[in-house]
């Protein structure tokens, strides 16, 4: 049985005198049971958490930026982001050379060294690999129907300034409950998700959200790692069907690298909006049988 892997990962490698900012975890199966979940600190502690899960055809979904070689400015993933995300108060931060964290292209490099392979939806992947993805939670959240975010994505993040700290803190937890809740519905979604199987997972359901920030975090990490994990299967079950490849026009680099995030959307955030996706149901983006990988025109 296939497992799905999904990582929240610090951008930021730490230091000595700095540890870095733990990273989310999550692995599930097609069956939606979460295997194991919780955090890690460091590129070292995630790289070890992802081998220790390995194995043939496993697909992992992480949400970092994986492959950068643009100088400055903007990667065209990030910018697609942005222009077909847009209406639903979806965008990306920048990715580029000039950043000083980049724990994704680090961890990258060191999979690919290990034997998993990097995919950017674009190119097939054998099936028996274990392959690896950019993705975005907040595309996942406000592209895939189920989670019915049909206008504008959950504020489970920043609440702005607009309200007093206290009062942010208290919306903000409301409004992360009410996304676990929508994400506890997945059990009896196709891929499904059962936050219950797991008791790291099924911490979020049984308590509420805490409100001071570092707690608060730390469940947040945790919730964007089992939506990494469900677009991985969501991706592997459906393909270009349900998800799109953002940047998939973009060059491949001197080192064959094409960076892309592969984002779950709804037909109007596609590039033709209402154009019929390409890969039909029941075909896996990353196993047998798949010829056609690129998103809807």
């Amino acid at each position: 049985m296939t497992r799905f892997l999904g990582v929240d990962l610090a951008w930021g490698e730490g230091s000595p005198s700095k540890p870095a900012n733990e990273s989310g975890l999550a692995c599930v199966d097609e069956n939606g049971r979460v295997l194991d979940a919780g955090w890690a600190r460091g590129t070292d502690a995630v790289v070890r958490w992802i081998e220790r899960l390995w194995e043939p055809g496993a697909v992992l979904a992480i949400d970092a930026p994986l492959v950068v070689d643009n100088p400055s400015g903007m990667r065209l993933c990030e910018r697609e982001t942005g222009s077909r995300y847009g209406r639903w108060h979806v965008a990306a931060n920048a990715s580029n050379l000039g950043l000083p964290w980049l724990a994704g292209v680090t961890v990258r490099r060191r999979l690919e060294a290990s034997g998993w392979t990097y995919t950017d939806g674009v190119s097939p992947v054998p099936p028996t690999a274990a392959s690896f993805f950019e993705c975005y939670p907040y595309t996942t959240l406000v592209g895939a129907e189920e989670l019915g975010y049909s206008d504008k994505r959950p504020r489970y993040k920043r609440m702005g300034t607009s309200l007093p700290l206290g009062e942010r803190r208290t919306e903000r937890a409301m409004v992360c409950d009410d996304l676990i809740q929508r994400m506890w519905r997945l059990t009896n979604a196709t891929p499904p998700l059962d936050l219950g199987s797991h008791p790291a997972s099924d911490a979020l359901i049984t308590a509420a959200s805490p409100l001071l920030d570092k707690a608060y975090k730390h469940r947040e990490d945790l919730i964007d790692a089992l939506l990494c994990a469900w677009t991985a299967s969501l991706w592997w079950h459906e393909g270009t069907r349900r998800c799109q490849v953002l940047g998939a026009q973009d060059a491949v680099s001197s080192g064959g690298h094409r960076p892309t995030i592969i984002a779950p959307a709804r037909p109007e955030q596609r590039r033709d909006a209402g154009t019929a996706a390409v890969v039909p149901a029941g075909v896996r983006a990353t196993g047998p049988g798949t010829s056609a990988m690129r998103p809807a025109r």
